[in-house]
């Protein structure tokens, strides 16, 4: 029955000295709204309330196992089959020349850093979380290792990942884009907002920005005839943006919470790392290098 407040409510007694009743005229309090949480966080709640709200927290933990343990490990399995079967069918696409060989591997820069950010929230919180989600890219450390120093042969791979087909281009900017994404995972893991904007503008941002640069790219910088006014504004929108997306997603999970000092945070790391990205420095280092050492420092100091 639904509760209207400041209603009278009649209470009819039965009185053993009269037939007729007495009636009470009583105020009816209006019932409040409250939610799971406060009820549950109230001394007063029930021993199976509060059980019942463990086992809601613990869901995030336990994703795909009851064991947390278990569930780290299939979670970190999993993710790893997304990242290496996304990086697999890039991999074919440059075998079939699909796509330009350049087109393509920019594809691989942008897609692999963010499909594996989207798989964060199956492991649990903590540092067994943190390291075991920062096996995937530490793992591929050693395979930019072995396949950029021609230890283990994959044509398809360094088709997809390098710029002219050499093996060796695979120790620097691929090294260096599977070191930042570990370090991402290890140190700042997915709580800190610096993992977010290392990640975003090392792939969304430093990958549309070539894309753009090279299809849009007329007019260059002044101070650097290699790089474009239309790239790099395109890298700071699009990290910037990236970064947006991913604070939203990640505030679903409750491991950030949203708010207009994390929004100009991302905007000020965007903006910095398409300026260090246009510098002429960046293109003798490797941009993959320059444009994550600027997220991580500079996101120490905003955020």
């Amino acid at each position: 029955m639904e509760a209207v407040p400041n209603l009278l409510y009649c209470y009819r007694s039965p009185s053993s000295h009269s037939s007729s009743s007495r009636h009470f005229l009583l105020p009816l309090r209006p019932i409040q709204k409250s939610n799971s949480f406060s009820l549950l966080s109230n001394s007063s709640a029930t021993p199976r309330l509060r059980a019942k709200f463990q086992h809601l927290r613990s869901i995030k933990a336990t994703m795909l196992h009851s064991n947390p343990v278990v569930s780290d490990l299939y979670a970190s399995a999993l993710s790893s089959s997304i990242a290496l079967l996304v990086l697999r069918i890039w991999g074919e696409t440059a075998t079939r020349r699909i796509f330009d060989q350049k087109l393509n591997r920019k594809l691989v820069h942008i897609s692999i850093g963010l499909v594996f950010m989207l798989c964060w929230p199956l492991f649990s919180s903590g540092h067994r979380g943190a390291i075991l989600a920062s096996l995937t890219p530490g793992l591929n450390i050693f395979r930019m290792l072995l396949l950029g120093s021609g230890i283990w042969k994959d044509e398809a791979t360094v088709k997809s990942m390098s710029r002219f087909g050499d093996h060796r281009e695979l120790l620097k900017g691929p090294l260096y884009y599977a070191l930042t994404i570990t370090m991402a995972c290890a140190i700042y893991w997915r709580t800190s907002p610096i993992a977010i904007a290392a990640i975003c503008n090392l792939c969304a941002g430093d990958g549309i920005a070539d894309i753009v640069g090279r299809r849009f790219g007329t007019q260059k910088l002044p101070y650097n005839q290699n790089k474009s006014i239309a790239g790099s504004v395109a890298m700071a929108v699009c990290g910037f943006l990236a970064s947006l997306m991913y604070m939203y997603y990640f505030s679903l999970f409750g491991y950030v919470e949203k708010s207009w000092d994390m929004v100009i945070g991302f905007m000020v790391v965007s903006v910095a790392s398409a300026i260090v990205e246009s510098l002429p420095i960046s293109t003798k280092l490797d941009d993959n290098l320059t444009v994550s050492l600027t997220s991580m420092v500079l996101g120490s100091l905003v955020f």
